[in-house]
């Protein structure tokens, strides 16, 4: 998440943070303590974070943890408030902060994101970027904000192209849910591409909002409804396709549920984990009466493995 458009004009510094993880192999719990870090970030005031991993300490010395440096991007009145939060997770600061070239944020923050197309059927884009839609293909229009998912990520491309792959089988009475659904991209596009109806929940009520506002542009809310909360909330169970884009330690507790709202002949879709993940998650479905019979793979630009996994319900 970047707060870059609605960053005031005044000096901007860059700064690097220092951080390694305790020494544990789970390299699914060194990335939950980077996202975690990263959040702090922004909390205290940074409008730009940029993740780069090591395998070895500044001396050169191999590390017994998950070494990472974070290049922090923030106004300069704000280095203080965000060095205090890193330090609280044990992060320190290599180096006294350095002035950014001036330029406008309100344009440059838009230079990494650009058109994905989904397949021939579908692409989506921010509005910046102009149509590239072929003949006969739908567009769905996401801006970057403060809600995930604009279909940028490993992990949401994945589902992406499950959702592809799968919408040969859609017709009006498919079903879709969209657990954490964020900007609501993954249900918006199953709609985009057949499903006739999706339900989309998120714990963020500005990750709600935001969806729904999406779904009025792109003249798809019709078909897609949305509420702030958690699964537990939900009442029009079951679905023939089940969407969870969530880290481990988010999808873990909910398993059962998720595996309940899978309609028997369906399918759940589980993204936003690590190739190192996929024994633990497995193993926490399979007692639900869920197997895996699919799996994407794909590397972000970190050097992680992100897996997709697609388990069915007999």
């Amino acid at each position: 998440m970047s707060d870059w458009p609605n960053a005031r004009r005044e000096e901007f510094v860059s700064f690097t943070l220092e951080f390694e993880s305790d020494g544990s192999d789970d390299q699914a719990a060194a990335l939950a303590a980077v996202e975690d870090l990263t959040a702090a970030c922004f909390e205290a005031g940074a409008a730009g974070v940029e993740e780069r991993s090591s395998e070895e300490s500044s001396a050169g010395e191999p590390t017994a943890g998950h070494r990472v440096e974070l290049i922090v991007y923030a106004p300069r009145g704000a280095f203080e408030d965000i060095a205090d939060a890193a330090r609280s997770f044990g992060a320190r600061c290599a180096g006294d902060p350095e002035a950014v070239e001036d330029v406008d944020w309100s344009r440059s923050w838009q230079a990494g994101f650009d058109a994905i197309e989904v397949c021939p059927a579908l692409v989506i884009r921010p509005s910046f970027v102009a149509s590239q839609g072929k003949p006969g293909q739908r567009e769905i229009v996401i801006d970057p904000g403060q809600a995930f998912g604009t279909g940028g990520h490993a992990s949401t491309k994945l589902v992406l192209d499950v959702i592809a792959a799968e919408s040969s089988g859609f017709d009006a009475t498919t079903r879709v849910l969209d657990v954490g659904t964020g900007t609501g991209v993954l249900a918006l596009a199953a709609v985009a591409l057949g499903a006739g109806r999706a339900v989309g929940f998120d714990l963020d009520p500005l990750a709600a909002h935001e969806a729904c506002n999406f779904a009025r542009a792109n003249d798809l809310a019709a078909s897609f409804d949305v509420f702030a909360g958690g699964i537990e909330s939900l009442s029009a169970a079951p679905f023939d396709l089940v969407l969870a884009n969530l880290l481990r330690r988010e999808m873990l507790p909910i398993a059962g549920a998720l595996a309940a709202c899978t309609a028997g002949g369906g399918k759940l879709v589980l993204s936003g984990l690590l190739d190192v993940e996929r024994d633990k998650v497995e193993a926490a479905l399979v007692p639900f009466g869920l197997e895996t019979v699919a799996e994407r793979g794909a590397l972000d630009a970190n050097g992680d493995r992100w897996i997709s996994l697609v388990m069915a319900r007999a």
